[in-house]
């Protein structure tokens, strides 16, 4: 199909905002400009007074879990996991992952998002979501070394990595998910490796996430979680690192070494108390650090916007520097930095001729929006998921003028709000 995005105002590579025709073919973005005189389009958006960007890129999420939005609230870290998480996730069935991963992505195609990056159970049907929807997605089962099904994990890890990696038209690419070094012994993390080595995956992991872990793991190894990591060989298979919150400098010079890409989770890290990351000297470093919402148990809400805007605002604060993290510089990490991130800086996160058409499209007739004296600063500070119009992933539209077009949203509400209620029972 092609796609013409008449008269709009875009993001582009350098950052700024500029006004052109987008044409869309099959995909792929094929012009930004003027077209063509003899390329005829399908389809004519409208984009008068709307602002088009790269579909924001979601980099770290436990989709499912929206099935426990509400239910334990104002609580730390372990405490949230071991009493109230843990003990309901072994309440979850194959179909309750579904449909909670359905929830999640209605929210994050209607808040903007054009991919994100999973770690949870039944991936399979995570999957499945993903491929009915049209979203594109990183996806990794996850696995704890401590578990009963530890052994289990490693072995569907890989069926679903030979199932599933690149499938649903190229927009699923597979990862190895082993959940963290408190979860994870070093001879658990060392079959990781072996297994990524094996099947040419890499590793979607958390680190660092809090004082509590970093203190723990000094203790028992003598070494901070990334070092463990670079000491068994975890950061040599490219690393998407959750959180990365407590850091030395030591640390983020083995991180720049190897490359390790970080999602930062601004809006759980306050919620669970714990902490803020180190995000001005990881971009410094030269470090890809993209934004991530976490679950939306941790986070209650899967809004990337809400995170551009915590990215911007709680740096400011904290080093009392309002240049820290300018609105530009937040914007990246949801878009360019955070594709960077998953391993698809190649593939989508700019609107460029050649890239994915992953693209959405802001209405910004509304009061918030004027005057406009800078589009950047309006969609970190002034924008909202309610201005989300259109959104269009692999050239197909998902989202059309706020309407859902691949998700029946009356059914999925239906669903979820009678699976979330069983779960805590």
């Amino acid at each position: 199909m092609k796609i013409l995005l008449k008269n709009a105002e875009l993001l582009t590579q350098t950052g700024e905002i500029g006004q052109a025709d987008i044409a869309i073919e099959g995909s792929i973005i094929k012009h930004i400009g003027e077209i063509e005189k003899n390329w005829q389009a399908d389809k004519i958006i409208d984009c008068s007074n709307k602002l088009a960007i790269p579909g924001f890129i979601n980099t770290h999420t436990h989709a499912a879990m929206t099935l426990f939005r509400s239910y334990a609230d104002d609580m730390t870290l372990m405490d949230w996991l071991e009493n109230k998480i843990w003990p309901a996730e072994a309440n979850l069935t194959a179909e309750d992952v579904y449909w909670g991963t359905q929830l999640a992505i209605a929210e994050m195609i209607k808040s903007g998002t054009t991919t994100f990056a999973d770690m949870y159970f039944f991936m399979p049907q995570v999957a499945q979501a993903v491929e009915e929807s049209g979203i594109r997605a990183v996806l990794a089962r996850g696995m704890a070394g401590v578990a009963p099904t530890a052994e289990l994990a490693l072995t569907e890890s890989e069926s679903f990595y030979r199932e599933w990696q690149n499938a649903a038209d190229g927009r699923i690419t597979v990862m190895l998910g082993p959940h963290a070094p408190y979860t994870c012994p070093p001879a658990y993390l060392k079959k990781v490796v072996a297994l990524s080595e094996k099947l040419g995956a890499e590793i979607h992991i958390h680190l660092a996430e809090t004082a509590g872990e970093v203190k723990t793991c000094l203790e028992k190894h003598g070494k901070t979680p990334i070092s463990l990591m670079n000491d068994l060989g975890v950061l040599d298979r490219g690393v998407l690192a959750a959180h990365c919150v407590h850091l030395s400098s030591e640390d983020i010079a083995i991180m720049s070494q190897k490359n390790v890409r970080v999602a930062h989770n601004p809006g759980s890290n306050m919620k669970l108390a714990s902490g803020i990351a180190p995000v001005p000297e990881m971009l410094l470093a030269g470090l890809s650090v993209g934004l991530g919402t976490d679950g939306a148990a941790s986070n209650n809400n899967l809004d990337m916007l809400e995170e551009i805007r915590l990215a911007a605002m709680l740096h400011k604060v904290h080093r009392n520097d309002p240049l820290v993290i300018p609105a530009s510089t937040a914007v990246s990490m949801a878009t360019n930095l955070g594709a960077k991130a998953l391993g698809l800086g190649q593939v989508t996160g700019i609107l460029a001729p050649g890239f994915k058409a992953d693209i959405t499209l802001f209405n910004m007739h509304a009061p918030h929006w004027y005057p406009r004296h800078d589009r950047t600063s309006l969609l970190t500070y002034s924008a909202s998921a309610a201005d989300v119009h259109t959104v269009i992933v692999d050239g197909k539209v998902l989202l059309d003028n706020r309407q859902l077009t691949t998700i029946d949203e009356e059914k999925m509400i239906a669903e979820v709000q009678k699976r979330g209620m069983r779960l805590i029972r």
